[in-house]
């Protein structure tokens, strides 16, 4: 620690006030490449050696593929309206080891760390020095975020990466809003089926309620939410049920809105994860839809990275406990 704060008393104007987080260690280490190469470093510390041409920082040893040049890292140009540098190193495997990702699911791979104690050790790994305080020389956080939060995205359905995190009064305020009475009025003019699908996949933003990824799928979920979001499609007496849901004695409704179809709900509710993990919480969930309101849900919102379409309903509902979030 003494050494730490040497450093940042050497260097006052250079660290000062700038705050660890991802961005800012993403942006001082070529986009994340420079974390790759010290992890497989580890794996290699004589011969590892990663060329980097343009944005291919070409095929590289593999620790999990025996060794075999098998991991390929490059640098991808990310959504512009996202919180991140804009542009991210990732990582592809072909032997089928390791899951595509990118560099923060590769650290925390490596350090088996989440959240703050990622952060530091990174920082403390690559002696980035952020964070640190000039006078004592400790690291400072960025104050925890007590707020729900989950992933936004924008259309279409293809694009895996998020464009930040949102709050349920956001995805409230985005549905009861103008952004989606375009796409939605246009999707329930629509007849043909399989149009109505290929539309939807092109023109709607999504979230992923359950929780905040990297990439939109349940193996680069980064902290879940404790939300788990029910699908009911083809609902025959739809404004019934909506009602019904919001009485329900079991579960306290946190947003409740009509599907982009105009023939469905989605029904966004609470759960405790020390009791059972998502699978088991959606089984049971869907098992009580089926025996108390004889509807079952979409049978694909058991993935925790499952996408929820964001339509235009002046009429959603929101737990007023919600609307004081600032």
């Amino acid at each position: 620690m003494e050494d730490a704060a040497m450093a940042a008393s050497d260097y006052p104007s250079l660290w000062s006030g700038i705050e660890l987080n991802w961005e800012n260690i993403l942006s001082r280490t070529f986009y994340g490449t420079d974390i790759y190469t010290f992890i497989l470093q580890t794996w290699y510390p004589h011969d590892f050696l990663m060329h980097v041409k343009g944005d291919d920082c070409g095929w590289v040893r593999n620790p999990w593929d025996n060794s075999r040049p098998s991991l390929h890292i490059e640098i991808r140009k990310m959504d512009p309206a996202a919180k991140l540098p804009p542009r991210l190193a990732v990582h592809h495997d072909s032997s089928g080891h390791l899951p595509d990702g990118n560099v923060i699911d590769f650290a925390r791979m490596h350090w088996r760390l989440e959240g703050a104690d990622l952060l530091l050790a990174v920082n403390e790994a690559l002696r980035l020095n952020l964070g640190v305080d000039i006078h004592t020389g400790e690291f400072k956080l960025p104050p925890a975020n007590t707020e729900t939060t989950f992933s936004y995205f924008k259309a279409p359905i293809s694009n895996l990466y998020p464009c930040k995190n949102i709050t349920l009064l956001d995805a409230y305020r985005y549905i009861t809003g103008h952004w989606g009475i375009p796409a939605t009025q246009r999707l329930r003019s629509i007849d043909d089926p399989k149009l109505q699908r290929a539309f939807k996949s092109a023109n709607f933003d999504y979230i992923t309620p359950s929780g905040t990824f990297t990439i939109r799928g349940k193996n680069y979920l980064v902290r879940h939410s404790g939300l788990l979001c029910i699908d009911f499609d083809h609902v025959p007496d739809l404004e019934e049920l909506f009602q019904k849901l919001l009485r329900d004695e079991y579960f306290d409704t946190q947003l409740l809105f009509r599907s982009p179809s105009g023939k469905g709900l989605k029904w966004i509710i609470p759960i405790d994860l020390v009791k059972a993990n998502h699978e088991d919480y959606f089984e049971s969930v869907a098992q009580y839809c089926k025996e108390t309101y004889h509807i079952e849900p979409d049978r694909q919102c058991k993935d925790a990275g499952r996408a929820c379409f964001l339509a235009y309903d002046p009429n959603a509902y929101l737990n007023p406990e919600r609307r004081r979030q600032p």
